[in-house]
């Protein structure tokens, strides 16, 4: 899967987390999950969790500390994915 898809369906999974989606029209992998979507570090929990669902991985504690950005979320998964 290359990284534009990987963005897509972040965008997608993100939809039921962020409070205002008219957010994720403008969305660029440097969109700060928490400060720019105002999703709480909870729900980020969530976003998490469903990625490894929707692409079948698994996102370690240390790697999930990592997640701010889109980008970094699109860059783990595509390094799962291999």
């Amino acid at each position: 899967m290359d990284e534009k898809k990987i963005f897509e369906e972040m965008v997608n999974i993100l939809k039921a987390y962020t409070k205002d989606v008219t957010l994720l029209e403008k969305a660029t992998p440097e969109t700060h999950i928490l400060n720019d979507l105002k999703v709480n570090s909870a729900r980020l929990v969530d976003v998490i969790i469903k990625c490894e669902d929707v692409f079948n991985i698994s996102v370690d504690d240390d790697e999930a500390d990592k997640i701010r950005t889109i980008g970094d979320a699109v860059n783990i998964i595509k390094k799962k994915l291999g």
